[in-house]
């Protein structure tokens, strides 16, 4: 499970970066408000990556979950967890609907932890050296500039799991898009712990681009927009947001077209911050990008 290795910059991050600048100029976007990585999968053999801040580590909102799955499944290949109907339930409630309540439990079983009252320093010391678990496990993987380690909430944590994060928030999670792409690739290449268990995390992640908001929030807004008017796109993604940040992480698999005559096969994950009520700047976005690396006109968002 190696990484992609990166290419030299390229005058296309340069110039899809420059047209994400300008096209929200109005919005007032700033350069350290977005960062993404772009994996062009079309040489399997020889990925090609490219993106813009991908190594700058932001808070990730639900993209987390992904890592979570990713880990729950390595476990479950080494017997480390027991594979019961309610794990899977809730694997597929973290994913498939973003259930923060579901990937509380996901992230308890991978550790051996639970939430409750505040702990002594002792007993925090061996608490959070066991939360940590899942840190270890993708550091020794050669994931960097990363934390994974905090639970998602719908309005904030208490006791032990507040103490875990700091007085100051600065055990928050964080992500960085090439991290991030990094993972979705691995899983969209099926070589996560094993061709079946990368295609049990695919089911999850599979998405129709042609959702409405009400069908899938995880499409609308998200990088499903900027694909769902291409016949035949087909999307597998997680995507993740706050009052502050707007991300995705998707798969995404294009067709042999007019517009797309290569067609595509690629990773891209895209985080922004301060923007999030804005549900069109994410999908332009990458539509840009995707125009920009594998198309012959730029199209507008739908």
């Amino acid at each position: 499970m190696t990484a992609p290795k990166p290419t030299s910059p390229s005058s296309f991050a340069a110039d899809a970066t420059r047209q994400i600048m300008a096209r929200f100029e109005a919005e007032k976007l700033k350069a350290d408000e977005f960062a993404w990585t772009l994996i062009d999968l079309q040489d399997a053999a020889a990925p090609a990556i490219a993106g813009y801040r991908p190594n700058e580590p932001i808070y990730p909102a639900s993209v987390v979950k992904l890592f979570y799955l990713a880990a729950a499944h390595s476990q479950l290949e080494s017997a480390q967890l027991y594979d019961t109907p309610e794990l899977r339930r809730a694997m597929r409630d973290m994913i498939v609907d973003s259930s923060n309540d579901a990937t509380a439990l996901v992230l308890d079983m991978l550790t051996g932890t639970t939430g409750g009252p505040e702990l002594s320093p002792e007993e925090f010391a061996v608490w959070a050296q066991k939360r940590n678990g899942v840190n270890r496990y993708f550091a020794g993987l050669g994931f960097e500039r990363i934390n994974v380690n905090q639970k998602p909430w719908n309005e904030g944590p208490y006791g032990r799991e507040r103490q875990f994060l700091g007085p100051n928030y600065q055990n928050r999670n964080k992500l960085t898009t090439a991290a991030m792409a990094r993972l979705l690739s691995q899983i969209a290449r099926r070589q996560w712990v094993s061709p079946a268990r990368s295609d049990q995390m695919r089911e999850l992640l599979k998405r129709d681009p042609r959702a409405k908001e009400s069908e899938d929030s995880q499409v609308s807004g998200f990088i499903g927009a900027a694909i769902r008017d291409i016949p035949g796109a087909a999307q597998w993604s997680k995507a993740g947001w706050t009052s502050m940040t707007r991300h995705d992480a998707a798969y995404v698999e294009l067709p042999i077209s007019a517009r797309f005559p290569r067609g595509a096969r690629f990773v891209l994950v895209i985080f922004t911050s301060n923007h999030a009520p804005n549900t069109q700047m994410l999908p332009a976005m990458a539509r840009l990008i995707i125009d920009e690396q594998f198309g012959i006109a730029p199209a507008p968002v739908k």
